[in-house]
């Protein structure tokens, strides 16, 4: 049977981050009505590094797409002169099984993340978003800066901080791609005061932001710390903010944030209020009122297969990649 190749090069021309907001809408509802079918990732740790190697597989029924990504990091990449993570994708066709498209997964966990932080944006910041701050200068941080300052239109002021000298490289590299300009900040703190949205996208295993930087009616956006182990936020940040998330299941058993919080007694389980699907389908209220709210974002596979999904519909029209054979 044949099926589509399609490199990084390819599924780039195919596919951007505003596009995959509609997707990403569906996905996300899909998956907290349940008419998605997707289990918690299998995780592998590899080596002693503990590197880590997901499997994450998920079914949206109709037009949405069956398929797995295969998704790897190994933090010591950087030595090497390699990314730290990687990622494929395959895709199955729902009615035989039969393999349809193998493609590129990292760029597309890296849109796939920055839609999906849009929508938090959209429907659980409290206030018009004028101050953006971003902590990291990775790859997902030039998702986030590039595709927030391209759909909040309110943004007027973009920081960034970041421990790593990569920092200004970082910057200097995004100046007159993005608008408004981006700003390298001088600490964590700097970057965080007074922002209307704080988006955290670092490898960091201890809190890199601090409670008292954080404005009161803000919407922090955390995307880093993966594994119960790992912190990105101070967790008296944690305990006080109103906390959503993309999977109940999966904060409970991967975000450091989350589970080590409920071990030391900060708060239990229903801290979580809703899933992000839950608030945008209208089933589950988002915040009001004053107060800090949190949207913890592991990445679902829903997510993956959905925008993998539009590329190859993209690709089979454009007749873009190769095709193949086993």
């Amino acid at each position: 049977m044949p099926f589509r190749l399609l490199r990084e090069q390819d599924v780039r021309a195919l596919v951007s981050a505003p596009d995959l907001v509609p997707a990403m809408t569906r996905a996300l509802c899909a998956f907290s009505s349940g008419a998605a079918l997707q289990p918690t990732r299998t995780s592998l740790w590899v080596g002693e590094e503990r590197s880590f190697y997901g499997l994450m597989p998920a079914y949206l029924p109709g037009d949405g797409g069956l398929g797995t990504k295969l998704i790897t990091y190994f933090a010591s990449n950087h030595t090497r002169g390699l990314p730290s993570h990687f990622a494929t994708i395959l895709l199955f066709d729902s009615a035989t099984g039969a393999l349809t498209a193998l493609m590129d997964g990292s760029y597309i966990t890296k849109i796939r993340t920055a839609a999906v932080s849009f929508l938090a944006v959209r429907h659980l910041a409290l206030r018009p978003v004028r101050r953006l701050a971003v902590f990291g200068c990775g790859v997902q941080a030039r998702g986030h800066v590039s595709t927030l300052a391209c759909l909040v239109p309110s943004i007027e002021e973009v920081r960034v901080w970041s421990p790593y000298p990569d920092l200004a490289g970082f910057v200097e590299d995004l100046d007159g791609r993005v608008r408004p300009a981006v700003r390298a900040a001088a600490d964590g703190e700097d970057a965080a005061r007074d922002a209307d949205v704080i988006v955290t996208v670092t490898s960091s295993a201890e809190p890199v932001l601090l409670r008292e930087w954080v404005a009161d009616d803000a919407l922090v956006v955390v995307v880093g710390a993966c594994r119960p182990e790992h912190r990105e936020v101070d967790p008296a940040l944690v305990a006080a903010s109103r906390m959503f998330v993309d999977s109940r299941e999966a904060a409970l058993t991967e975000s450091g944030d989350v589970i080590q919080g409920i071990a030391e007694g900060r708060f239990s389980a229903e801290h979580i209020r809703a899933e992000l699907g839950e608030v945008i389908a209208g089933t589950r209220p988002g915040p009001s009122g004053a107060g800090i709210v949190m949207f913890k974002s592991l990445g679902l596979a829903v997510e993956d297969v959905a925008a993998a999904d539009l590329v190859y519909q993209r690709a089979l029209a454009a007749d873009a990649g190769v095709e193949l054979s086993l």
